[in-house]
């Protein structure tokens, strides 16, 4: 959520950021109307409770010199009711305000480029050149149901489309790098480790800015007022919600969750594999740091993303997201892609973002200052990383012509001493 005194001192600079990234400015002339009107209803209320005092002293003296006090008392009793209507009145205009300002996107950082669609978005950095093959290369879905790790056909009949289900040594891949990932988070680059819920109340939703602008894409469990979580970024970035954090800054978390997506309205040959899923994997990082800070905590979670596919061995790009194609709550975003041959594409595996106050304020997640003086924190987070597109890089860069695949040299103490995977003997 922005800050309404942001809005009031730079109108203009928040509305040029929201028109930079094609948001409906409606909502932001909705929002300084009713601002206008809340104060000016303060400034009537205030002047009539001025006049209440007055009245309120007036009386006592009148009272005490015996005097007819009928009238005063009745011009009490009408300020009053003009102060409780107009006290609803505030409270009616805030409702509304919040309401416009929950819809109302964050404005996009001015370093970063402008443009309407990812067709701006520029390559900051590339780690490694894609693999040459002198064999035509398989897609992981071809290369997984080979080697009879990967059944896409029996997890359809369990529960339709986009739910994936890894057998044997493709459930053991998924959960050592899952353990992997979180080792190196937590005794490499300082993180915290949480096991979170995976369902949340609509508060939570809301507080990281999936609710109510995303509502469509969420699974919501309506008997009882829960939503499946899209990603650990939710629960963990309301770890400290509606809290003053009475400890110093930074705090990093990560934690491992099942994510839950409905991709409505997705299709094409994304929804073959493990491209695009209603159900993943993912090891995700969350920060609270102070807002000084904050540019450069986004570059240091950028790079302990990074880290983990460079042990991987694999190749990737960095990307910093134009104003047309960040998220509704980031002011900045990098999205990490790793090469997939099988596909001839890059595939986003990461995206890391600042969401400098905006979560911070929907969740009401301050700290204290050198001063003493509560503050909103920065949050940011980013993946560290997504499974399924993690799982496709290693099958289709790591496999060979005779069907087999070479698996990351990092994972073999997660894999019993495994660096191979072969199809079996028919």
């Amino acid at each position: 959520m922005l800050d309404i005194r942001r809005i009031r001192e730079k109108e203009s600079e928040v509305r040029q950021g929201l028109l930079n990234r094609g948001a409906d400015v409606g909502l932001l002339d909705r929002v300084i109307a009713l601002d206008r009107k809340r104060r000016e209803l303060l400034t009537e209320v205030e002047t009539l409770k001025n006049e209440r005092n007055r009245t309120s002293r007036e009386l006592g003296i009148l009272k005490q010199k015996g005097e007819d006090i009928s009238e005063k008392q009745r011009v009490m009793r009408e300020l009053g009711d003009r102060i409780a209507a107009l006290d609803r009145d505030v409270r009616t205009i805030e409702s509304e305000m919040r309401d416009a300002m929950l819809l109302i996107p964050n404005v996009p950082h001015p370093s970063i480029p402008i443009g309407p669609d990812k067709s701006f978005n520029k390559v900051v950095r590339q780690s490694g050149e894609p693999r040459k093959f002198d064999f035509q290369p398989r897609t992981h879905v071809e290369i997984g149901e080979r080697l009879g790790i990967l059944d896409l056909r029996r997890a359809a009949r369990m529960s339709g489309s986009g739910f994936p289900l890894f057998v044997g040594l493709g459930a053991k891949l998924e959960r050592a790098l899952i353990q992997f990932m979180l080792d190196v988070h937590v005794r490499e680059h300082g993180y915290i480790e949480v096991w979170p819920p995976v369902l949340v109340n609509p508060a939570s939703m809301t507080g990281t800015g999936q609710l109510p602008k995303l509502a469509s894409e969420m699974y919501h469990i309506q008997s009882d007022d829960l939503y499946l979580i899209p990603t650990a970024e939710v629960p963990v970035t309301n770890y400290f919600r509606e809290e003053i954090i009475e400890r110093p800054l930074p705090i990093y978390l990560t934690a491992y969750s099942l994510c839950f997506r409905r991709e409505a309205g997705a299709a094409g040959k994304e929804t073959r594999g493990l491209i695009r899923v209603h159900q993943f994997d993912k090891v995700e990082m969350v920060k609270f740091v102070t807002p000084e800070t904050s540019y450069a905590e986004l570059e240091s979670l950028v790079r302990n993303a990074e880290d983990i596919l460079c042990r991987l061995g694999l190749t990737y790009r960095v990307i910093e997201l134009c104003t047309g194609d960040i998220s509704f709550s980031a002011s900045k975003c990098y999205d990490i892609e790793l090469w997939a041959p099988g596909q001839n594409d890059w595939l986003e595996v990461s995206s890391c973002s600042n969401f400098e106050d905006f979560q911070a304020r929907r969740a009401n997640i301050r700290f204290r200052d050198e001063s003493g003086k509560p503050r909103f924190v920065h949050t940011l987070n980013g993946s560290g990383v997504a499974c399924p597109r993690l799982v496709v890089a290693i099958l289709e860069n790591g496999q060979q012509a005779d069907g087999s695949v070479i698996l990351p040299e990092p994972l073999a103490p997660y894999m019993d001493g495994l660096t191979r995977l072969v199809p079996p003997v028919t």
